[in-house]
This record gives C-alpha cells, structure tokens and sequence, in this order.
C-alpha cells in the first residue's frame, strides 16, 4: 500500500484529495495545523469507511512541528511515496503591491513557500526510498508571470500582490528540486487545482472541490512516463495540463 503526506489536508482541497487517494487505496497521513481539526476531518473519512488514515499534527511554518511529524511517520513506516505540499494562506484581500507591508509578505512565504521547503527537506529521506517517489506542490495559475502579463487573460484584472508572488516563488523551487532530483524515479510537478470554490477563496471559486482534489491526485498517481518539473493546470489547458510560467 503506497503512503501519502498531505499538508493542510483537514478540508478544502486537501481534505478532499485525502478521500480520492483513499478510494484508490493510499494510506494518507493527514496533516493538520491543530489535531482538533485534523481528528475532525478523519472522523469524516472513517464515516464513508476510509479508514487508512492517520492524523499528524503539522504545522508546516514551524520547524519544531516538521520535526516531530517527520518522527511520528518516521516511526509508522519507513517509505514515504507521495508528498502533496498543500497548505496555504491567501493573506488576505486586498493585496497592493503599493501597500502590503514586508511582514505581510513574510507570513504568506513562511506558509506558501519555506513550508514547502520545511516539509520537503525533512521527508526526503522517506521518500529517497520508494520505488516511484512523487511530490506535487500545489500552485495556482494566477502566480503564471506570463498570463498575468496578458491583457487578453480573463483573470488578468484579478491583481494580487501576496499569493501570486509566493506561489511563483514555489514553482521556481519546483522547477530547481525537479532538477536536483532529474536522475531518479522521482516525479515533481507544480499543479493547479483550478479556481475551486473553498474557504480559501470565500466560496468565490466556479470549479467543485471534486475537480480540485481529482487534479492533484491525478499528478500524485502518475506513472513513470508521467511529466516532472511541469506547471500543470488543467483547468486552464485540459489538453496537455501545462501552463506557461
């Protein structure tokens, strides 16, 4: 049975690609912010009989709480095969790049990006050990430099200072970690959910977090002849998935 960590996966699209990678028979390692939320998320899964799942608290912009999530499933299981770096923080609306302060851009990197790299460093060993490794760090095409240089791109007025930056900063240690890891049966990709209707987005979203989840387990699943070091969007490219940076 292949073992998945998912952070930030107590709801949204994390909790959702959680239950599709357990209907196809993942062991998922749900990480949480607070066990609270995350038990709460797994009482919802174990309710629809997805039972191979356990709750790890983790909040991914402390060092010390990486560290102990990495001892607790270190502990479980010596093989780590997929890694979906999820959690995230808008920052809030509006984002003015004339405004936002430097400490507004610190706390949505400290999640958005160093916690991917948190998480990604103290699990690569766990995952250096199974046969098909995959990490997909979830991005957005709203941090894609090229469409929101293009005035004809239908999300081209949507301007935000905070997320897109911090997600475009991922997708650029994205492309250097598919690099560093090119010669191996790892597969690491930047993936878009699509604009899904969450939380996140105060419900705003036109895509169902069905679609969301699908597209992120989707790249989670890939086979060896699957893409790497890739910014994949569906949602805006349903042919090939890929989308200019």
């Amino acid at each position: 049975m292949k073992k998945v960590l998912i952070t930030g996966a107590n709801k949204g699209i994390g909790f959702e690609t959680a239950r599709q990678l357990l209907q196809q028979g993942y062991y998922v390692y749900l990480g949480s912010r607070t066990l609270e939320n995350g038990n709460s998320a797994m009482e919802k899964l174990k309710a629809e009989g997805l039972d191979q799942v356990q709750v790890v608290a983790l909040d991914v912009t402390s060092d010390e709480s990486v560290a102990s999530a990495r001892k607790i499933i270190g502990s479980k299981t010596e093989v780590l095969d997929v890694l979906i770096n999820n959690a995230g923080i808008n920052g809030g609306f509006p984002q003015s790049s004339l405004e936002a302060g430097v400490d507004q851009y610190k706390e949505v990197f400290d999640t958005n990006l160093y916690g991917v790299i948190r998480v990604t460093q103290a699990f690569i060993d766990l995952l250096r050990k199974s046969a098909e490794p995959r990490i997909v760090n979830v991005s957005s095409s709203g941090s894609s430099l090229t469409l929101h240089s293009d005035p004809t791109w239908q999300y081209y007025e949507h301007k935000a200072a905070l997320y897109p930056s911090s997600k475009a900063a991922m997708n650029m240690y994205t492309i250097d970690l598919a690099y560093r890891l090119k010669d191996t049966p790892f597969k690491v990709n930047a993936v878009c959910p699509g604009f899904v209707a969450t939380d996140f987005n105060s419900h705003r979203g036109t895509g169902s977090v069905q679609e969301g989840g699908s597209r992120i387990a989707k790249y989670a699943m890939i086979g060896p002849d699957g893409p790497t070091g890739k910014f994949l969007a569906d949602e805006h490219n349903p042919e090939t998935g890929e989308t200019p940076w």
